[in-house]
């Protein structure tokens, strides 16, 4: 039961952190604007990188290999007006394929905007889950019209609720996201805050980097190996430290399972010892009259597979219930389960435990049957 729950729990752990990891995004690079750190072509350090709305496309053009780009404009805070009630909030000015890249999905009845929004500059907005909530409170915003900053928008999609384990530029639900064509004519800005690349394979994502500092280095004039020009998060490369992160969980969690299983196993074998010491006269005189050792050893080792059989049973019978009553726990508002999960049993687990138990009870029968098996039988006779 013990390295049952305590697997489940390691199982259900690293499935929902890497499910609250890949909420944010696969595959992604986001890339800041910084400044230079070393000179280039006789200009200095300490120069400020700015890149552009058209540094989108630039890149896209010349960079056939990756899955996608999008670049975006924070606002900082916007007023977001509905009726009598107004709602201060980050707005974004993005692309099309943020939708997508960014996992903003729409809740059934919305969408987020598509090309064609972003060309033809429509005012149209796509409101996070709890921005909608301030904004609306229990209404249906979709098809309705806000005024963003005395501007009118169409509430065209709100995105599902996410727990989210990284982000940048804080939460996906407190902001709210328009056509990055809008928002220039809107708010006369086109620099950008982020660019944001991603790959068709994580692997990749080391020398699309290095081709973007290229690209990017050569229109600005910085040294391409300069990262502090371009400061970047790797979701690629952190998303495997996270990995490696929950797996040394999970081993831990097994190792304390596996050392409790150890000390029933213990508890077995001191139980076959008395067991042993209880038939000593019994195993004398079937040696005595010629039972060989494999003859003495076997019915030990059987009894000791049946106590951690019988044993076993019980505890996944019982970790099976508790992991089975956790499912009727709602997750909806708990931010417990919400960020570590819901323990979650696996046919892996099951084969692990299986195992170890396996293991430990041949052992736990093995070593005081062959204790048995040396017994001298006129020493055994003689046994009180």
């Amino acid at each position: 039961m013990a390295i049952l729950l305590l697997l489940a729990f390691g199982e259900g752990m690293k499935r929902q952190l890497d499910k609250n990891r890949r909420s944010t995004g696969e595959n992604l690079a986001v890339m800041w604007m910084g400044e230079t750190t070393k000179p280039w072509k006789g200009l200095p350090p300490g120069r400020p990188i700015r890149t552009t709305i058209d540094d989108i496309q630039f890149l896209a053009d010349r960079m056939p290999e990756l899955k996608a780009v999008h670049g975006e404009i924070n606002s900082g805070r916007t007023n977001l007006t509905y009726g009598r009630k107004t709602v201060n909030a980050r707005v974004i000015g993005t692309n099309y394929v943020y939708g997508e890249d960014r996992k903003h999905y729409p809740v059934k009845g919305g969408r987020f905007f598509t090309i064609d929004d972003e060309i033809q500059r429509r005012r149209v907005v796509f409101l996070g889950d709890e921005l909608a909530r301030d904004v609306f409170g229990d209404g249906q915003p979709v098809g309705k019209t806000i005024l963003l900053n005395n501007a009118p928008y169409t509430v065209i999609g709100v995105m599902q609720k996410k727990t989210q384990m990284g982000v940048y530029g804080g939460p996906d639900s407190n902001h709210g996201v328009i056509p990055i064509s809008t928002f220039k004519a809107q708010f006369g800005r086109e620099r950008l805050s982020v660019l944001v690349i991603e790959v068709k394979n994580g692997d990749d994502m080391k020398k699309a980097l290095a081709h973007v500092y290229q690209l990017l280095g050569g229109k600005y004039g910085f040294d391409p190996t300069d990262d502090r020009a371009l400061p970047t998060w790797d979701m690629v490369k952190s998303g495997k430290v996270t990995k490696n992160i929950t797996i040394g969980i999970q081993v831990f969690l097994g190792i304390v399972g596996a050392l409790t299983l150890l000390i029933g196993g213990v508890g077995v074998a001191n139980i076959m010892y008395a067991v042993v010491k209880e038939r000593t006269r019994e195993i004398g005189v079937k040696m005595a009259l010629g039972a060989r050792t494999r003859w003495i050893i076997a019915p030990f080792v059987l009894e000791g597979l049946i106590y951690t059989l019988v044993g076993g049973t019980l505890g996944i019978l019982v970790a099976t219930l508790l992991v089975t009553a956790t499912s009727f726990i709602p997750i909806e508002g708990n931010k417990v389960l919400s960020f570590l999960g819901r323990p979650t049993l696996s046919p892996v687990i099951g084969v692990i435990t299986a195992a170890i138990l396996g293991v430990i009870g041949l052992l736990a029968g093995y070593f005081p049957a062959r204790r048995a098996a040396s017994i001298d039988p006129a020493a055994t006779l003689r046994y009180e």
